[in-house]
């Protein structure tokens, strides 16, 4: 009997039409766990570095964290995996809401999803009957209105959808995924819409088994007290209403200049008021007591959902008042555009206009106001028309595809891949290796667990720490020794990386929401599970033997394979370069020692590549054998040749 998980994955073949029920190896769950670990194993074997990303051979994967479906507060996490367009290389999404739990309950750990449907289709899972269905009527429709339609449709008020809009059917590589109060952003949308699947829908009804219930009962309880006794690991931090650091240290308008000190008292209490007239309530995922999202209702816009980052991105990028980030949201989140990438993307495009690189011939009717600009962008983004066709790919292919000095306006693309604006004075050690090497493109993937800044009075600060149970005494000395306006230094910041990494790639596999997990520093509050107890409920759960070394062994296996499916389709160090302006002031010597530091640390060569010896220890010796047959590797020490050191792959 399999326990926390089904056992089984359904493979959809959308060019044959076929659906299949299909064991999984219990093997793989020993060395990964699930969600992106597992998916990670499923993308190394059957997609390899020739497949294109708009190949029919390229996957889809969605894949249920481990602990989805059982008590475990704040497990509802899914996984979408694939290969971008936007970068060709791995494209990573989670989302929330009750998506993977309802697809555990119906029988399945993940859906595989490969091949292309001639014509526009949704997935039907109801138990054991699963059926491609016709969905030629949903097209040009909005990604919640999708789901409302097939619900519908289904006569299945307690079905979930997980939809695309319009952005995901004509392929745009900002293209969402969403469902409910949660999204899966960054790009994998496209993918969804290049095999011209409009939805998921899931029904599931089936019992979960579980390994030692009573047990996992006790601890999950008592985490359920922790979170309700402890402000910080609660939801009162994100239901304030004060934006001065988003607003002061990140320049969503693309290059533009951050506003400097444009938040205020007067501002706040502003933003409260608007807030409080469009909220319809708070509202949570599955089995969390966190209600971090928003349902909001604003004046003729459907009903949707808000989430943590997109609270100012576009009013930030359009200079607009912040009621006018509700109005374009409502938009945009039906169409299915990221909330990151998109508002940077069009504050591009007006500059290229300012600067005369875009003219009234490219943009016929453009209007003055720079609210109504964003507006006309959306729409001519989401169908590909015009300029908005190379726009729809993203501002750094667009850049290139617009040409005439465009290039210079493309200030926060790395990886090809749009990056969060960051916009500080003094480089910060920690971020810059996370910026710099992280798989899944996007920084908040990684961050989370450390403090960004130290405490300045020592005395706050030795308070501070005592709560820190689950961090070893090292990060604890590391900073009470770090003074404001001082880096950490070169050891502490690359064990301060590490674990931020490691704690999210042990999140990803077992589906745990970040915002739970780790000691969460910088929120002033002991966790209510992380590294030093995620053990107890894996194996409470599963039946496997898990405890803290094994399972830091288990991320840091999933951890290089990871890179090693980036690095086998061509990434190097050369790619590994944060935005130029995201900080003031850079330091290419230091930056190069991180660099140099993390990778021997991670048991990397120099050019980032997972060294033989790495890579046998984590029991990925197939790896390590295909680096070898392809030249990426070409000795026991894992040290490239002059030749092979070179960036192979797609440019």
């Amino acid at each position: 009997m399999r326990y926390a998980e089904t056992g089984f994955n359904l493979e959809i073949d959308l060019s044959r039409g076929s659906v299949e029920r299909v064991q999984t190896d219990l093997r793989l769950t020993e060395l990964h766990l699930g969600g992106q670990g597992t998916a990670g194993k499923i993308l190394w074997d059957r997609v390899p570095p020739e497949v294109e990303p708009f190949s029919a051979d390229n996957l889809l994967i969605f894949s249920t964290g481990l602990l989805l479906g059982t008590p475990v507060p704040g497990a509802n996490r899914s996984a979408v995996n694939t290969f971008s367009p936007q970068t060709n290389l791995y494209s990573h999404s989670l989302f929330g809401g009750f998506f993977g739990p309802e697809l555990k309950h119906a029988g399945y750990d993940k859906i595989i999803i490969r091949g292309k449907s001639p014509e526009l289709v949704y997935l039907w899972i109801n138990n054991d009957k699963v059926e491609i269905r016709d969905a030629s009527h949903l097209k040009g429709k909005g990604a919640l209105e999708t789901g409302a339609l097939i619900k519908e449709e289904l006569k299945e008020s307690d079905a979930q959808v997980a939809a695309i809009g319009l952005a995901g059917e004509n392929r745009v590589y900002l293209a969402t995924i969403e469902h409910a109060n949660s999204s899966a952003s960054r790009g994998v949308g496209v993918i969804m819409g290049d095999k011209k699947l409009k939805a998921i829908a899931v029904r599931g009804t089936k019992d979960l088994n579980i390994a030692r219930p009573a047990e996992l009962f006790e601890v999950c309880n008592r985490m359920y007290a922790e979170i309700y006794d402890n402000p910080y690991c609660g939801c009162v931090f994100l239901h304030e209403d004060d934006e001065e650091w988003h607003v002061n240290n990140f320049a969503w308008g693309n290059a533009r200049a951050r506003r400097k000190d444009y938040w205020n008292k007067q501002l706040e209490e502003k933003w409260k008021t608007i807030s409080e007239q469009v909220r319809l309530r708070w509202t949570g995922c599955y089995n969390c007591p966190k209600d971090c999202h928003q349902a909001i209702h604003y004046p003729g816009r459907q009903t949707y959902f808000l989430k943590c980052y997109s609270k100012l991105t576009y009013a930030m990028a359009a200079y607009k008042e912040l009621d006018f980030n509700y109005d374009i949201l409502g938009v945009t989140q039906e169409y299915g555009l990221d909330g990151f990438s998109t508002p940077q993307l069009l504050a591009f495009a007006i500059e290229l206009y300012e600067a005369g690189i875009l003219t009234d011939q490219d943009l016929p009717g453009f209007p003055s106001d720079s609210g109504e600009r964003f507006f006309y962008l959306v729409e001519k983004i989401v169908r590909r028309e015009g300029v908005g066709d190379a726009l729809a790919n993203g501002v750094y292919w667009a850049a290139r595809q617009i040409g005439k000095g465009a290039e210079e306006f493309d200030h926060n693309s790395m990886k090809k891949f749009e990056q969060v604006p960051l916009k500080l004075k003094m480089l910060n050690y920690p971020y810059f290796i996370m910026y710099a090497t992280g798989e899944k493109m996007c920084i908040t993937q990684t961050e989370g667990s450390y403090p960004q800044i130290p405490i300045a009075d020592i005395k706050e600060r030795e308070e501070f720490v005592k709560n820190w149970e689950a961090a070893p005494e090292r990060f604890k000395k590391w900073y009470l020794e770090w003074e404001p306006r001082q880096h950490p230094s070169i050891e502490a910041s690359v064990n301060i990386a590490d674990w931020n990494e490691s704690m999210h790639y042990i999140d990803d596999a077992v589906g745990t929401c970040a915002f739970l997990s780790s000691f969460r520093g910088q929120f002033g509050g002991r966790p209510p599970y992380h590294i030093y107890n995620l053990p107890k409920f894996i194996s409470y759960a599963t039946g496997m033997d898990i405890d803290t070394d094994r399972l830091w062994e288990i991320a840091r296996r999933n951890r290089n394979l990871i890179r090693a499916i980036n690095v086998r389709r061509g990434l190097r160090r050369s790619d590994e370069k944060p935005p130029e302006d995201h900080w003031q002031i850079r330091d290419p010597e230091t930056e190069t020692k991180l660099l140099d530091s993390y990778y021997e640390f991670k048991g990397w060569n120099n050019d980032g590549i997972p060294t033989k010896e790495t890579l046998d220890k984590m029991g990925l010796d197939y790896v390590s054998a295909d680096f070898l047959q392809r030249g990426i590797l070409t000795d026991d020490e894992g040290a490239p040749s002059k030749e092979n050191s070179a960036k192979k792959g797609r440019q």
